[in-house]
């Protein structure tokens, strides 16, 4: 029974914790959320193609070396 209420009073402790720990973040604003994740697609659409370019590139130059020794 002693074990069971020191889990019971660890569970509450940290749950205690958590919803201290979750009033002190500061959560971002609308505005800076869609400016942020509009920066993120933006980013991700040019890396996505300069990955494509460079194989590409990489995959013209592998044909063109397997033609030129067979």
């Amino acid at each position: 029974a002693v074990e069971k209420e020191q889990n019971e009073n660890s569970l509450v402790r940290t749950l205690r914790e958590i919803r201290s720990e979750m009033k002190k973040v500061v959560w971002p604003t609308r505005e800076e959320t869609v400016r942020l994740t509009v920066v993120v697609i933006v980013l991700s659409a040019i890396i996505s193609i300069v990955l494509f370019t460079a194989d590409s590139i990489f995959q013209y130059l592998i044909l063109a070396l397997q033609n030129a020794v067979s």
